[in-house]
Formats: C-alpha cells, sequence, structure tokens
C-alpha cells in the first residue's frame, strides 16, 4: 500500500490553466484524473484540469517521460481506452502523473513550455464529449457496505438481517461488462419477469420499479497471471484509481429471479460509471482507517494485515440528486436524495481484490470492481431508492409535488462525489449521470 505524499499533493500548488485554482473545481492541479476525449474515428487519452482536458497525445512532445509511457499514450489512441495505460502499473501511472503535474504548474520551465502550445494541447471541458474511459473485460459487484447488508436484509429477513458468512467473506457477484456505459448514456426500462403476487403467476413486461444503486468503482491495472493469488499487502498496487458506479437494478425483477443463483437480467441491463478515474496517488491524502469493530470476528490472515486496518478506507463524500422531466421543465434543480460516505465500508478495496483473487481468478488491465451500494447508518446517507424509500413504502416528495417510490421515465440521476481534508485541496471525480427513457 503507497501512501507517502509528494511534491504533486501540497495543498499551495498552482497552475498556469487558471479556473484549476479556482477552490470550488473538481479537478484542482492536485487531482489530475484520467479518462478519454472523443475524437472523429475514436479517442484520445486525457487528464481533467480546470474546466480544461490535457490531450496527452498532443502533449507528447512536451511530457517528460519513459518512452514506454508514451508509447502507451499512442496506443491508447489506437484502441480508443486507457488500457494499455494501465497495463504498465502503478509505478507508470505514478510518473505519468508527476509529468503532468510538473507541465501544468505554474512557475515551472515544463509549465511555461506547456503554456506556449495553449489550445493546441488544452481541450474545453464544457461542451466535451467524454468516453467510456476503459475497455472493461470483466466486472465484478460486491456488497461491501453493511449498513446496507443490514437495511436489506431486515425488509425481508426481519429476525436474521444480517447473514452469518458476512463479516467473514466479501460477498460479490459477476456482472456483465458488455453494458456499461458512460455518464450521460440514456438507459432504457428493461423488461423482465416479474411476480407481484405470490398466489399468481408471473408476467412479462417493463419493470416498475427500477432503481439506481450508488457505488464506488475500482479500476485494475496491472492485473495478475491465471492461478497467481494477489497478497494483501500488494493488492492496492493492482489498482489505477476510483470511478462512480451507477448499477441501475429492476427490483421487482430481481425478487422474483435472484433465488437461488442472484442476480441476472435485473442487473445486466446498463452500469453507468463516470467518465474519470481518479488515482489512488491523488486520493493518497485522503485515507483513513477501517471500519471493523473490535467485537467483530477478525478477518482469517489472507484479508488481514496491520497497514490495511489502519489505512484501508477512504474519506470519499458521495451524493445523489433526483430530477424529473417536469423538475427540469419548470427550471426546478435536482433534488439531494442522499448523502453519504465511502469511510463506512465493511470489506476495504485491498480486502475486495485479495479475496477475488484467492482462488487464482485473474485480473485485467481494465476490469472493473464496484463496491456495491454505499449506504450509512441514517435515512438520509441510504444509496438505493429501495432502502430510501423503504421498499416503496416511505416516498420520497419531489419540489413539483410529484412522489417518487421507484424511477419513472424521464427522471435522471446524478451522482457526485469528493475529498475534502484540512491542509489539502479538495477534489472531486465529476459526474456519473443517467436519464431512464421508457
Amino acid at each position: 500500500m503507497t501512501l507517502a505524499l509528494d511534491e504533486s499533493h501540497r495543498a499551495d500548488l498552482r497552475s498556469w490553466v487558471e479556473s484549476a485554482n479556482a477552490s470550488t473545481t473538481d479537478f484542482p492541479i492536485q487531482n489530475l484524473p484520467l479518462g478519454c476525449l472523443r475524437v472523429e474515428g475514436g479517442a484520445r487519452p486525457g487528464v481533467a484540469i480546470g474546466d480544461r482536458i490535457l490531450d496527452l497525445s498532443a502533449a507528447r512532445p512536451v511530457l517528460a517521460l519513459e518512452s514506454r509511457v508514451l508509447d502507451a499514450i499512442d496506443a491508447c489512441v489506437a484502441e480508443g481506452a486507457l488500457n494499455p495505460l494501465l497495463a504498465l502499473g502503478r509505478p507508470a501511472l505514478h510518473q505519468l502523473r508527476a509529468a503532468v503535474s510538473d507541465l501544468l504548474r505554474a512557475g515551472t520551465s515544463a509549465g511555461e513550455r506547456a503554456r506556449s502550445f495553449g489550445d493546441s494541447i488544452l481541450v474545453p471541458l464544457s461542451g466535451a464529449e467524454l468516453a467510456l474511459p476503459i475497455r472493461v473485460g470483466d466486472y465484478t459487484d460486491f456488497y461491501a457496505s453493511i449498513d446496507h447488508a443490514r437495511n436489506v436484509g431486515s425488509m425481508f429477513r426481519p429476525d436474521n438481517a444480517l447473514l452469518p458468512n458476512y463479516k467473514w467473506v466479501p460477498i460479490g457477484y459477476h456482472g456483465r461488462a458488455s453494458s456499461v456505459v458512460t455518464s450521460g448514456s440514456s438507459v432504457r426500462r428493461p423488461s423482465g419477469q416479474r411476480r407481484d403476487e405470490a398466489t399468481s403467476p408471473p408476467t412479462f413486461g417493463p419493470s416498475v420499479r427500477l432503481d439506481y444503486e450508488l457505488e464506488v468503482g475500482a479500476i485494475i491495472a496491472d492485473g495478475n497471471a491465471l492461478g497467481a493469488p494477489i497478497a494483501l499487502a500488494a493488492a492496492e498496487q493492482h489498482v489505477a484509481g476510483l470511478c462512480l458506479v451507477n448499477d441501475w437494478s429492476a427490483r421487482d425483477i430481481q425478487a422474483w429471479e435472484y433465488q437461488p443463483l442472484g442476480p441476472f437480467l435485473a442487473k445486466s441491463f446498463a452500469t453507468t460509471i463516470s467518465p474519470w478515474i481518479v488515482t489512488l496517488d491523488a486520493l493518497a491524502p485522503f485515507r483513513v482507517a477501517a471500519v471493523r469493530p473490535s467485537s467483530d470476528p477478525a478477518p482469517l490472515p489472507y484479508l488481514d494485515d496491520e497497514e490495511d486496518r489502519a489505512h484501508g478506507g477512504f474519506d470519499i463524500t458521495l451524493e445523489v440528486l433526483l430530477s424529473s422531466r417536469r423538475m427540469r421543465d419548470e427550471g426546478q434543480r435536482p433534488l439531494n436524495v442522499s448523502v453519504g460516505s465511502f469511510a463506512t465500508m465493511y470489506w476495504t478495496l485491498a480486502q475486495l481484490v485479495a479475496h477475488h483473487t484467492s482462488n487464482g481468478c485473474n485480473l485485467r488491465p481494465g476490469d472493473l470492481l464496484a463496491s456495491g451500494t454505499v449506504s450509512g447508518a441514517t435515512k438520509e446517507s441510504r444509496g438505493c431508492l429501495l432502502e430510501r424509500t423503504w421498499r416503496g413504502t416511505e416516498p420520497l416528495a419531489l419540489p413539483t409535488g410529484e412522489l417518487r417510490r421507484f424511477l419513472e421515465d424521464g427522471d435522471e440521476v446524478i451522482m457526485r462525489a469528493s475529498c475534502e481534508r484540512t491542509g489539502q485541496r479538495r477534489i472531486g471525480f465529476g459526474e456519473c449521470r443517467g436519464i431512464v427513457s421508457g
């Protein structure tokens, strides 16, 4: 686990891109998340800085990088995704971050040279079309929030909310990589089998209990060979960074199909991710201790070490906002539905990676590992409508007078995330958006 802060984290650093110095920006020079800018014929790798995108391909002549990293940037252009860069691993990504920080910093010789290139290497973020940043080979969804597990469990098993394996093993399932889409994509309401009455046969049709799930995704950098587990202490060295994930869920389809094998069509129709990958290096100032109470059973040895206990968490504030079609037509601001924290997760990111590979399963560059719904102990911190409206029995009142138990056609779900700490610059993840279509 690499936690060392360096020159790139200094709170007093300023960029010659003036918008990056605003206190409200998600993308100060201390962040520098990776993404892909869609261009004619494909996509090019970029770095968000204030209200601009540094085009890494255009900036190649002024980037002080090893040839293998420069070659990987070229390969990203050819592939239209960041996978070739990710495959080089965390040390190369650290080198890239340092070079970009120097290039965008005010008062450096590299910065002055880059500034002379001006608009030839910078693209306005406003109006830019952002592509899916990775080619997702595999997608795994976990169930790492104990508050979410307790809430959902208590709805269906009031006397046995938390199953006996939860505190011993990270629960997850293999999702569908082909339906992962980038922020801004519309999400079509899925159809499937559902049974509304226990005494009636099932019917087939559009889901009437469509939901969002607020999650954080980990993007794999260099993976592991088949049959070679990743040790807990090395797990984060295989993670490039984090993004936001909306794992859309059809609750009525899910309730009918999930027994005995778990989620299937209720989850595979769409998963939206935010376009920017916030690197683990950028998140180093915002690490916190894992939350497992001392009264709980200690993890098995392959899921436990002192460093992960002390620094395995991430202090990320997460928000969900909801906007109906009528709200947008009337000029109403989106309703803040929930505010939670990724710091409350029961299982750490490193534990998820170590467990995923413990049987020899191989992870590959660009694989997506999602946390599962992030919920807290309060009603206002619940990360999905199933919990927030308690299966629809406590509907949300929108500013227009509309009620929401689950999502309606035209509803837009907006997810945001940020990190703040005294003595550090605030950094953000951008937005993860999706509109439901019929």
